[in-house]
């Protein structure tokens, strides 16, 4: 392990005196003043950074990695904003011929659309051609007549759509699977790819919370050099006793990844999404995936065995439930999402200890489709200033590839509430640059001290003072390291 001299650096959360950072073994081994530190070594390496902002590394802690490597090569849609562009975009892509059996789009946004998807659309846009065009939340698939044979053949039982073409929940997540198998080399490297890409927007650790158990194959991606990234790999309902028939629990370090890749948490979905419009609703709107009683005994099961539940909750009424399920087992957690709340669930997140692993940039995605559909309600969507006041732990995260894997996106929307020139959307929920940055850092670290993993990131400007939240949208990174190895160095 080559250690690491840093010179000249400012650290984040100080006054910005300029210092000397030794790396020795991974850990940060000596703070001093600019030009008092030496080597460690003969074979230290010396960096002369020119006053860069010193921090903790970034985490985002909520992403499904395959989908966001696989979504980087397929159709983007997510800029149209009716059916028959969508339409049209994949119109376009088959008329230059396509290699693939199915065409494959991503990112539509139905929610505020004039007029609905309609199967006849895709047949039209691709005929003779298996067409799919994947929701940006991933909780729908919009298919033509060949696409919903093809993909019928796929995941082995027959798939029944409306006139619409769309399947929706557990059918899409099944159709999205089928369609994600490609060879193993073939994804590991556009995988490497995204980590590559990752790393340059300062990330070391992705919590990654792919629907098919991940483990074996970072361990096989890091067995073949792509170590740009430390992951944990979370499980599924449907692999859950496989993953307790190995004892594996959270926090486990897999051996032979270098500490690079751990066992994440018990992920389970409890219900829909606001785009796909089945979020579970007070009102009664949306669907619920299991009932009280049964999500209680298989969180339990989980926590029994070592594993941590992370419950994706959209809607007030799931959000609720996954409240209560973490109060009638007596475990800590996390709610992935936590959109929309009552007023009485904001408090219970901190009083139980249950973390927030919000998506701020869902926010700025969402908002016209939150308008429409929780009109009346969105003064208590997506509540991150109120659950920050009320204790909860805040912990940020991009949903990749529902929105891009870009900690600093994620922060921006966190800390302005705006995107695009737009006016902020409901500003008193806007979290301080210093709330959104440590819900953004290991270990919610604000600054880099003596003692500290070596796992951090160089910038050209300190986060904690940006001007606007376009700033910090577009924050400039010079070099990212993990254990004081750089994974992406410009300077």
């Amino acid at each position: 392990m080559t250690d690491l001299l840093l010179r000249t650096v400012r650290r984040v959360g100080t006054s910005g005196a300029p210092c000397d950072v030794r790396i020795v073994g991974g850990r940060v081994e000596a703070v001093a003043p600019a030009g008092t530190l030496d080597p460690a070594s003969a074979d230290t390496d010396v960096v002369e950074t020119d006053g860069a902002w010193l921090g903790p590394g970034l985490v985002d802690h909520h992403v499904h990695f395959d989908q966001w490597a696989l979504v980087r090569r397929r159709i983007d849609v997510s800029g149209c904003t009716t059916a028959e562009a969508t339409a049209d975009v994949l119109a376009a892509v088959a008329r230059t011929g396509v290699p693939d059996l199915v065409l494959v789009g991503h990112g539509y946004r139905d929610g505020i659309w004039p007029r609905p998807a309609r199967r006849e659309l895709l047949d039209r846009a691709a005929p003779g051609l298996p067409a799919v065009v994947i929701a940006a939340d991933l909780h729908a698939v919009w298919c033509n007549a060949l696409a919903l044979a093809h993909c019928s053949a796929l995941v082995g039982r027959p798939l029944v759509a409306g006139e619409d073409g769309v399947l929706r929940e557990q059918d899409a997540f099944d159709v999205t699977a089928a369609l994600s198998r490609v060879p193993d080399d073939v994804l590991d490297g556009w995988v490497a790819d995204a980590v590559d890409a990752a790393a340059a927007r300062g990330a070391t650790r992705v919590v990654d919370l792919e629907m098919v158990f991940g483990l074996d194959r970072w361990t096989r991606r890091v067995h073949a050099g792509t170590d740009g990234l430390r992951v944990d790999s979370g499980v599924y309902p449907g692999e859950l006793e496989a993953a307790i028939a190995r004892g594996l629990r959270t926090g486990d370090v897999v051996d032979g990844t270098r500490g690079l890749v751990r066992m994440g948490p018990f992920k389970v979905i409890t219900d829909g999404s606001l785009g796909t419009r089945t979020a579970a609703m007070t009102s009664g709107d949306g669907v619920l995936a299991y009932a009280f009683d049964d999500l209680v005994a298989m969180v339990r099961r989980a926590v029994d065995a070592g594993l941590v539940p992370a419950v994706h909750a959209i809607g007030d009424r799931a959000n609720t439930l996954a409240l209560d399920v973490f109060e009638a087992v007596g475990a800590r957690g996390s709610i992935e999402h936590a959109q929309l709340l009552v007023d009485a669930d904001v408090d219970r997140f901190g009083r139980l200890g249950v973390v927030a692993s919000v998506q701020p940039e869902h926010a700025m995605d969402d908002r016209d489709i939150a308008d429409r559909h929780w009109a009346g309600m969105t003064d208590r969507a997506f509540p991150l200033a109120s659950l920050h006041r009320a204790g909860a732990e805040l912990r940020l995260g991009s949903d990749a590839p529902v929105a891009p894997l870009d900690p600093w996106v994620s922060m921006a929307a966190a800390v302005g509430r705006d995107r695009d020139g737009r006016v902020p959307w409901h500003p008193s929920e806007r979290l301080s640059a210093l709330t959104a940055w440590r819900g953004s850092t290991e270990g919610s670290r604000v600054g880099v001290s003596v003692g500290d993993e070596a796992d951090l990131v160089l910038l050209a400007a300190d986060p904690l003072a940006v001007a606007d939240s376009s700033a910090l949208r577009h924050a400039t990174v010079l070099a990212t390291a993990i254990a004081g190895r750089f994974t992406h160095r410009d300077l």
